[in-house]
């Protein structure tokens, strides 16, 4: 049985998953020293039940896309990779957005956490703890099964490594908020962010060969829908439908079928055979977010000095 795939699912779900873990930690901490630890079992009960709502949600589009991969309609396949390639699409915008915001916001996280227990329990505090804890569990679950939906071609391996993820995340935060043992957080979030980044980055190529592929045997089965290849031999002899002229082949060199190509696949969307459209993309994506994501680590010096300044006492 191969394990590969589930690397990529259990990188983002540790991830998603130490976030969750801290807001958790910190609500819990935060009951404690206002003596309200009474309330601690709606923190239990909204991890419980965000788990069990991503659960849920991953599937029902699970089923969904199984439904269509089985069905008699003659466009099926063609709609199952249109489908595969847009939540591609999907999970590659909210990731890439979490990771800046998280990046950005890591720093003032315990601040907000702080502040929005204090008007929870001024209130409604039951339900305003739940809600919380609900909100923040369910929007790291959602992330994480769209990008595992994204890759339900490959099973129930990622679902296995999503697991891992979430066990090894729960015993990260048991360290850092029962035990008290100091964890590099900020160094975590570091490392993590860069597999990340280099994971979303080859789900770009991946979701682009999806809809290359979805288009170039929509084009076969109905004369009508050839002219959506845009690339003939005319322009390249090795070429795809719509991504351009082979960059490389690699297939007899590290293919992507056999180790360490199967590793790298899985992990980072390597393939053996990159054409031009992808292969521009990849390289803006890293370009792009990677720049905005590196600078985020390491904001303007003004910033930093304003951040670390005391607040003045009167």
């Amino acid at each position: 049985m191969d394990f590969s795939s589930a690397l990529p699912t259990f990188v983002i779900t540790l991830r998603e998953g130490v976030e969750a873990a801290l807001v958790v930690g910190i609500v819990l901490a935060c009951l404690k020293k206002a003596k309200q630890s009474y309330l601690s079992w709606w923190v239990y009960a909204a991890v419980a039940v965000g788990i069990a709502a991503s659960g849920i949600v991953g599937v029902l589009l699970s089923q969904a896309a199984q439904a269509l991969s089985q069905s008699q309609n003659p466009y099926a396949a063609t709609l199952e990779l249109f489908l595969e390639a847009i939540f591609g699409l999907v999970a590659i915008v909210m990731l890439s957005w979490m990771l800046i915001w998280m990046t950005k916001q890591a720093r003032f996280m315990k601040t907000q956490v702080e502040g929005a227990i204090e008007q929870a329990m001024a209130t409604n505090a039951g339900w305003g703890v739940f809600t919380l804890v609900f909100v923040a569990v369910l929007r790291e679950g959602f992330e994480t099964v769209l990008f595992i939906v994204a890759k339900f071609q490959q099973g129930l391996i990622p679902s296995l490594g999503s697991l891992a993820g979430l066990s090894v995340a729960a015993a990260i935060g048991a360290l850092l908020f029962k035990w008290g043992i100091k964890i590099n957080i900020r160094r975590f979030f570091q490392v993590m962010g860069v597999l990340l980044l280099l994971i979303v980055s080859g789900l770009v190529v991946s979701s682009l060969g999806h809809f290359d592929t979805a288009i170039a045997t929509l084009a076969q089965s109905d004369r009508q829908s050839a002219g959506m290849c845009v690339f003939y031999e005319k322009f390249t002899k090795v070429h795809s439908c719509n991504l351009g002229g082979l960059v490389w082949n690699a297939t007899k060199v590290l293919p992507e079928d056999k180790f360490p190509g199967l590793l790298l696949s899985a992990l980072f969307g390597y393939t053996d055979k990159l054409y031009l459209v992808p292969a521009i993309a990849y390289i803006g994506f890293l370009i792009s977010i990677g720049g905005i994501y590196f600078r985020s680590l390491n904001p303007p010096s003004s910033k930093r000095a304003h951040i670390a300044a005391p607040a003045k006492t009167n």
